[in-house]
């Protein structure tokens, strides 16, 4: 019978271990269905954006405020879990605190001392976070790609911290043992007079019951994370790492495309061979641009599950500003949205995406929004975890120009003005220093 919670103990660990790896094993599934990219240049600028950005949250303290925040709960979030590997010792072995008997009481006291104050910052930090979406009516937290399940996400992450920090200071107040330590208690420790009128058996139902509640809310959050745009907390390292690190205002450019212009320009190329034929052996790409998310490449893929619905990018947007339809933020959600759709196709017809008729063109973003793109970089700028919302914008342009020739009228004006009159206004060169005269 003494061996029971234990027993109980390992089945919930292994339970909640095991969905989370099943899950983890979808995300990377789902992120292999793009195209793969070398991103094995710059591995020095990619591990100082590493240390600076991820680990360091270089952009997210931009602002002050938010920023000071959310490093209060990072590093409680992070240090704080630290203690959950005393309670799975303890859990599995029966133990009590087993720290305390490798290290010495102050050592010991000193570290949980700095978890109990981490823990009244963290709260303090929770409270402020939901009172800046909640009440204060902040433009990003407002808008219209906020609403419903993305709202409810934020809040409930929210939710989830408070009790997970609320169950950590009452099982440490009412440890009597821990308290008899007289060492670390300094949050704890005054807490516990709101428990002085019961007895020891009662108390240690409280401190079991919390820590049990602490574990299994621990091992919840962590399987909440998938569903969660809180999947930043796991994915902001790789992407960071893989993010750009070439200056934002270079695009790629198709090799096949290149290699056709080349050829144009080349009096003494082959006009009816093919470009690998001619010009290498890269072969014209099946689709130019993207219209769905297989289109997109894995690290564009990363970036979706990565998006922290801050709304940064959509804050610093001008196109947005002036009222018009995009919300960078809204393009990684939707792509995130039809990633898990087809990975949902994928699970129910064993392994084999089965056409749906939709794409994420179209379904969920629209040439309306992409048009609205400035190029401008705002986006990519503002993001704290160097996600890079314009490379899909542009990916889905290039398919509309190259595939479907849907560009708006405006730019087809543009590019027969430079076709004709070698600039983008309707004026012949011969009249371009008109105005010159007056």
């Amino acid at each position: 019978m003494e061996y029971i919670p234990n027993i109980l103990f390992a089945i919930v660990l292994i339970l909640g271990i095991g969905y989370f790896s099943k899950n983890v094993k979808k995300l990377i599934r789902n992120i292999k269905l793009g195209n793969e990219v070398d991103a094995s240049d710059n591995k020095s600028e990619r591990w100082k954006n590493v240390v600076q950005i991820a680990l360091g949250q270089s952009k997210m303290v931009k602002r002050p405020i938010a920023g000071a925040l959310h490093v209060i709960v990072y590093i409680g979030f992070i240090i704080i879990n630290l203690e959950v590997l005393e309670i799975i010792i303890d859990g599995l072995f029966g133990t009590h605190r087993v720290f305390t008997k490798v290290l010495p009481d102050s050592v010991y006291g000193f570290l949980i001392g700095s978890f109990e104050v981490l823990a009244v910052l963290v709260l303090v930090s929770v409270i402020l976070f939901w009172t800046r979406r909640n009440i204060m009516n902040i433009r990003r937290f407002i808008s219209n790609d906020l609403k419903g399940w993305p709202k409810s996400d934020g809040n409930i992450i929210l939710y989830f911290e408070v009790v997970l920090m609320c169950l950590f200071l009452i099982m440490n107040a009412t440890d009597v043992p821990f308290q008899t330590m007289d060492s670390g208690n300094v949050v704890s420790g005054h807490i516990a007079s709101w428990f002085s009128g019961l007895s020891e058996g009662t108390l240690h139902s409280i401190e079991r019951t919390a820590w049990w509640l602490h574990i299994v809310g621990i091992l919840i959050f962590l399987n909440y994370l998938y569903f969660s745009k809180h999947l930043h907390i796991i994915l902001a390292f790789p992407n960071v790492f893989y993010g750009r690190v070439t200056p934002k205002g270079q695009f790629n450019n198709l090799k096949a495309v290149t290699k056709e212009v080349k050829l144009m320009m080349d009096p003494n190329a082959d006009p009816f061979a093919t470009p690998a034929e001619d010009a290498g052996d890269d072969e014209v790409p099946v689709k130019f641009g993207a219209s769905d998310v297989m289109d997109l490449s894995r690290i564009q893929l990363l970036n979706a599950y990565t998006c922290t619905e801050c709304g940064r990018c959509t804050s610093e947007c001008p196109a947005n500003q002036t009222g018009k339809k995009l919300s960078p933020r809204k393009i990684m959600m939707d792509t995130r949205d039809r990633l898990e759709e087809v990975g949902k196709n994928i699970d129910a017809n064993k392994g084999e995406y089965v056409s749906d008729g939709k794409q994420l063109l179209g379904d969920y973003i629209t040439h309306e929004e992409l048009w609205a793109c400035t190029t401008c970089n705002a986006c990519v700028e503002a993001c704290p975890v160097s996600i890079d919302p314009l490379s899909i914008i542009m990916d889905m342009r290039r398919y509309l120009v190259m595939e479907e020739s849907a560009a708006p009228m405006e730019l087809n004006n543009m590019m027969t003005n430079i076709e004709n009159n070698g600039a983008p206004w309707p004026y012949n060169q011969q009249d371009r220093l008109n105005w010159a005269k007056e």
